[in-house]
């Protein structure tokens, strides 16, 4: 996709002045118009004490309705400053509306890096630290586990700070908040040097080899993704972002070293991927998968992502290889990665080093609907957690199940919103039940 439709799907994101509000991908219409745009935390405020229901959106690249509402919608797309760098603290405080792109525009500029980045780096660093959004890496925790800091506005209009080194399990539970406290309106991010990063594609790595040798395949770089389509019983492509030694030999567990660089998709142009075949580039440039400055993964398309224990991993991989033929018709890619625990109450990894198994699907939205719950069937015995921000069909007491601190997360987002001022069907239907 050219860098032109790129730019036209930006501007009918921001806009849309001739039709509805729709999220990225265009599956989900939202149910309200009523867009507010405040520039600054005193206009959060006094919009917060005006509305009996708001919801908060992000860049709207959720595919779930977990920023939905039918009443009123708050950006803050225009609340983008780089607050300050704590070098002692070896921290950065960024408004809600930065973007991880530009962040790491600003965090390069002064020798800075995060350890982990997502596969695509337009979106907001609140939400996506809201819905525990990840990256990959054995030893590499998602987004959320960078958060040191936080300021929301409550549904008093107060706010309210909370920091890792003050607030102990109230922080904990309220980084992963899902829109349930208040408007985010800065986060404070884990800084470190900035390094160097190769990254490194491999072709048809039998299923075989991926099932006898997961573990040793996923340690062999900082960050290692899996993708296939389930048809071949083949990884299609391994790619192995390496920050440290790598030997890139041309024969890796069957599979063969790329001589160009690739799409995840086969049939896409590798224009909007970053830089493959061990060409050594800044973190910034290597970790996501999707260069800043076009359309990321397909375009048009529907997402679900599943994080089970790592322990799982091979059983969960065959689990979906029995269901190939269910899959692979209504399937663009798939991708498989690690990401390691952490102790955020509701993140997908919470306690538990896990795998994450992604689907990207086509454009379907009958048809993933049915699909959806055959696959949580087939995972079922692993108890995965849906990422919040993707489509998935679990609901109630089943999710909650999932996660120890549910009820202690309940309590303390009604401790911040007692009326729910800030809850909506996506929330009342997988957390705060009735």
């Amino acid at each position: 996709m050219t860098k032109r439709t790129f730019l036209q799907l930006l501007l009918a994101q921001a806009g849309n002045a001739a039709g509805r509000l729709t999220n990225w991908a265009g599956n989900l219409t939202y149910g309200t118009d009523r867009l507010h745009e405040p520039q600054s935390v005193e206009e959060v405020r006094s919009l917060v004490r005006s509305q009996d229901r708001l919801k908060a959106l992000g860049t709207r690249h959720c595919f779930s309705s977990i920023a939905d509402s039918g009443h009123n919608l708050v950006s803050l797309q225009r609340m983008k400053d780089m607050a300050s760098v704590d070098v002692g603290a070896r921290t950065v405080t960024v408004q809600a509306g930065v973007r991880y792109g530009e962040l790491c525009v600003y965090l390069e500029g002064k020798g800075l890096a995060l350890a982990n980045l997502a596969s695509l780096p337009h979106i907001s660093v609140a939400g996506a630290c809201s819905t525990a959004t990840h990256g990959s890496g054995e030893k590499v925790r998602n987004l959320s586990s960078a958060v040191a800091g936080l300021e929301f506005v409550n549904a008093s209009g107060d706010v309210v700070r909370l920091s890792r080194a003050a607030d102990g399990e109230t922080f904990r539970g309220a980084v992963v908040g899902l829109g349930a406290l208040g408007v985010i309106t800065t986060v404070t991010l884990d800084v470190e040097p900035t390094y160097s990063i190769r990254q490194y594609v491999y072709q048809d790595v039998p299923l075989t080899q991926a099932r006898d040798h997961f573990d040793a395949i996923q340690a062999s770089g900082y960050s290692v993704s899996l993708f296939t389509d389930w048809r071949k019983r083949v990884m299609n492509e391994v790619w192995v972002k390496a920050r440290g030694a790598f030997a890139a030999p041309a024969e890796f567990y069957g599979g063969k070293l790329a001589q160009t660089n690739l799409h995840p998709i086969a049939e896409l142009s590798a224009e909007s991927c970053t830089e493959q075949m061990g060409v050594p580039g800044p973190w910034f440039a290597r970790l996501p998968h999707f260069k800043m400055g076009f359309t990321p993964s397909a375009g048009k398309e529907l997402q679900a992502e599943y994080l089970l224990p790592r322990r799982h991993a091979v059983e969960a991989l065959l689990a979906m290889d029995r269901m190939r033929e269910r899959i692979a018709p209504h399937l663009l890619i798939s991708e498989i990665r690690t990401v390691a625990a952490d102790d955020l109450w509701m993140s997908t990894a919470y306690r538990q080093d896990s795998v994450a198994m992604h689907f990207t699907l086509k454009p379907d939205g009958p048809a993933v609907q049915n699909l959806l719950p055959e696959i949580e069937r087939e995972l079922g015995p692993f108890q995965p957690r849906p990422h919040w921000g993707k489509l998935f069909a679990v609901r109630g007491a089943a999710l909650r199940r999932r996660y120890e601190k549910a009820e202690a997360f309940v309590r303390l987002a009604r401790s911040h919103d007692p009326k729910g001022k800030f809850q909506n069907e996506f929330l009342r239907s997988t957390i705060f039940g009735g």
